[in-house]
């Protein structure tokens, strides 16, 4: 075994400054004391999603005080679910108070990361997004930060035909805050969560003529949004263990949400579907309601906490065109029926792809990740972290970890709650390199899969799966939050191979020994007391 570079501190490459990147490196400085990392940032600011996605009306569908670190709780939130603008604040505001501009180099992409069997480190080609110019860095961990939500997805059948139309066309994603909708026809094709976001913004001006182009209906709830009092800012702020109740409770009644997931729970989804077809009728136009109900179980697609769409759809220059796109021509969109619709301009709120193409890492086996996933047939991992040939790399917001119902910080904060207990020996020195085993992942995934096919996230065609038909799903955890937190608090140690490790070994040992002596100790302790007291 090649023994790599004994004098070497151990270093940690961060890729992705976004939610994940950013928790990571704060875990890293609070619960190990650790500073030698580097985060690698593409774009020129941190904040990932919240920094990318300024579309009107932009903003979380999961509560505030729950969708923030745990170890970061914020008093502040003016509003139950909170906009775009204050979650990148809050984002950014962790980094600067954390210091975390010292340890990131922006407009710096990971192009490239191969695993170097002899010096057991991977070596990382970075690519300057100013110059151009490309660096080799090296380090023993990785932690792949770069989340889910980050490649605009087009329809395939429209693929070629964007440069036909002689108005503008954008993707929600890369919203063109330059244009003016003012007296324009404006064409919006999909009606998933971030249409139904900006559709009631870009429609209240009753110059804009709005179409929807709707393929399959959404299931929606209300959403019960309200300001919170200053009077209750200040509790959350002096009055001890008050805040996190609150946000505790908010989990707890989110989480229980999940049983409407697994089809055996016939009362729950049932009762779902009576609340939420009762709720489209009640807030839609009546001549739309038959096609707004869909035909599948809630939460087989991403359940809309409804941000004013159904109600936007009363206004006269807003209508709802469920015909079926042709294609895109010159003019507008031509329908199936072979109708023509004239617009100015195209706004796809078609959503994002979860296969990205960019897990560009050569592991131990000469394999990348991404002929790994394909080898696979979809993203597989084990917790949705790590994978098998691919030492000390930990995927983050990875393949089957996050939900229908619930905060990814949370299962994120499990995921490096995981990952730092494993790179803590590293780290250490007193270990090379830790690798889940194949073995172990495919007991973990054959569970995983065997829960997944008696959810409702088989019974449509949707994001979650791996080309979204009906391929693998390769996206959603098959459970509450809490179970998954249960199944990462801490690293099961026999499935990993362990390399470079017996100074870990000889403490674990050590360790486990003294605990059985303090415990021997106690319990002839405990033994003598109670034959002293007969």
């Amino acid at each position: 075994m090649a023994s790599g570079d004994s004098n070497r501190i151990p270093r940690v490459a961060i890729v992705g400054a976004g939610l994940a990147g950013i928790s990571a490196a704060i875990q890293l400085k609070r619960q190990l004391g650790y500073e030698n990392f580097t985060i690698f940032e593409k774009a020129n600011a941190v904040g990932g999603t919240w920094r990318d996605n300024t579309y009107p009306g932009c903003g979380s569908d999961v509560p505030g005080h729950w969708y923030s670190l745990s170890t970061e709780l914020n008093p502040d939130w003016n509003t139950y679910y909170v906009g775009q603008p204050d979650l990148r604040a809050y984002w950014e505001g962790l980094w600067r108070k954390h210091n975390l501009q010292a340890y990131t180099r922006l407009s710096s992409s990971v192009t490239f990361a191969e695993w170097d069997k002899d010096k057991l480190n991977y070596q990382i080609t970075v690519r300057d997004e100013k110059t151009g110019e490309e660096s080799v860095e090296r380090a023993e961990v990785i932690i792949w930060a770069i989340g889910g939500f980050f490649e605009p997805l087009y329809p395939k059948e429209l693929e070629g035909q964007l440069e036909r139309f002689k108005g503008i066309v954008w993707h929600s994603a890369k919203w063109r805050h330059d244009v003016e909708l003012k007296g324009k026809r404006v064409g919006v094709i999909g009606n998933g969560c971030s249409a139904a976001q900006f559709i009631p913004e870009i429609s209240a001006d009753p110059s804009v003529k709005v179409v929807n182009f709707c393929r399959t209906p959404q299931w929606f709830i209300p959403k019960v949004n309200f300001k919170y009092p200053g009077f209750l800012k200040w509790i959350f702020r002096h009055v001890p263990f008050i805040m996190r109740l609150y946000r505790s409770l908010i989990m707890a009644r989110s989480d229980f949400s999940a049983l409407i997931f697994r089809k055996e729970n016939k009362f729950f989804i049932n009762a779902a579907k009576k609340a939420m077809s009762s709720y489209i009728r009640h807030a839609a136009p009546k001549e739309y309601v038959d096609k707004l109900i869909p035909n599948y179980s809630p939460g087989c697609k991403r359940i809309i906490v409804d941000p004013d769409y159904l109600k936007s759809l009363h206004r006269p220059n807003v209508s709802v065109n469920w015909d079926g796109i042709e294609g895109i021509v010159e003019e507008g969109i031509k329908l199936k029926t072979g109708e023509v619709i004239p617009l100015d301009i195209i706004v796809f709120g078609t959503g994002y792809s979860l296969e990205t193409k960019s897990f560009n890492i050569k592991g131990r086996k000469g394999q990348t990740m991404r002929e790994y996933f394909d080898e696979q047939g979809g993203a597989t991992a084990y917790l949705g972290t790590s994978m098998p040939g691919f030492p000390n790399v930990y995927t983050l917001l990875g393949p089957n970890v996050a939900t229908g119902h619930a905060s990814v910080i949370f299962s994120q904060e499990a995921q490096i709650g995981l990952a730092l207990q494993l790179m803590k020996p590293v780290l250490e020195g007193k270990a090379k390199y830790f690798e889940i085993t194949d073995e172990a992942t495919d007991e973990y995934n054959s569970w995983l899969q065997g829960r997944l096919q008696n959810s409702v996230w088989t019974d449509c065609m949707s994001y979650y799966r791996s080309d979204r038909k009906l391929g693998k799903i390769v996206a959603t955890f098959p459970g509450p939050v809490a179970l998954f937190w249960w199944l990462a608090r801490t690293p099961v140690w026999s499935r990993y191979r362990a390399v470079g490790a017996e100074a870990w070994a000889a403490e674990r040992r050590q360790s486990w020994m003294q605990k059985m002596v303090v415990f021997a100790v106690l319990s002839v302790s405990a033994s003598v007391a109670y034959l002293r007291a007969m």
